[in-house]
């Protein structure tokens, strides 16, 4: 051996036998990635439900139906069966001119609710059956439309 790798190991072996150790420089980890943002309009398809909401009446349909069923109760008979009859269609006409309004005012959609990942719940109303079931996760895209999530 040559003299200065046997001062070397000199040297090492009286480090080691006090305890001095050689500066290692620290291993440094890489920093782990910053957590996703979290998205405020995703979340758990909770139900699905059809509703069927009833139709409000303005008047205009019991209005519209009285004067009909009083036009054609005027048509029957002659006298006091004429002002029974004139009464009676007035009367019938406006009850169902009423229903009939009501019937074409009436609504129909499906409310789905979402739990979203904040923990609130959301429900939107949808004209036609939405092509997502319970327990899919989604995300609420313009407010009113639902994207399927990936798992």
């Amino acid at each position: 051996m040559t003299r200065s790798l046997s001062r070397f190991l000199a040297a090492a072996a009286a480090a080691a036998m006090l305890g001095i150790t050689a500066a290692v420089p620290a291993q440094v980890t890489p920093a782990a990635p910053a957590p996703a943002k979290p998205c405020a309009t995703c979340g758990v398809v909770e139900s699905i439900r059809y509703v069927e909401q009833a139709g409000q009446s303005s008047g205009v349909g019991a209005v519209a139906g009285g004067v009909l069923g009083g036009v054609l109760g005027h048509q029957i008979g002659s006298g006091r069966g004429n002002t029974v009859a004139t009464v009676a269609g007035a009367a019938g006409g406006a009850y169902v001119g009423n229903q009939v309004e009501k019937n074409k005012n009436r609504k129909a959609y499906y409310g789905v609710t979402v739990r979203l990942d904040n923990g609130k719940r959301q429900t939107l109303s949808m004209a036609s059956a939405p092509a997502v079931k319970e327990g899919e996760r989604v995300k609420i895209v313009d407010g009113n439309r639902l994207a399927l999530l990936q798992n």
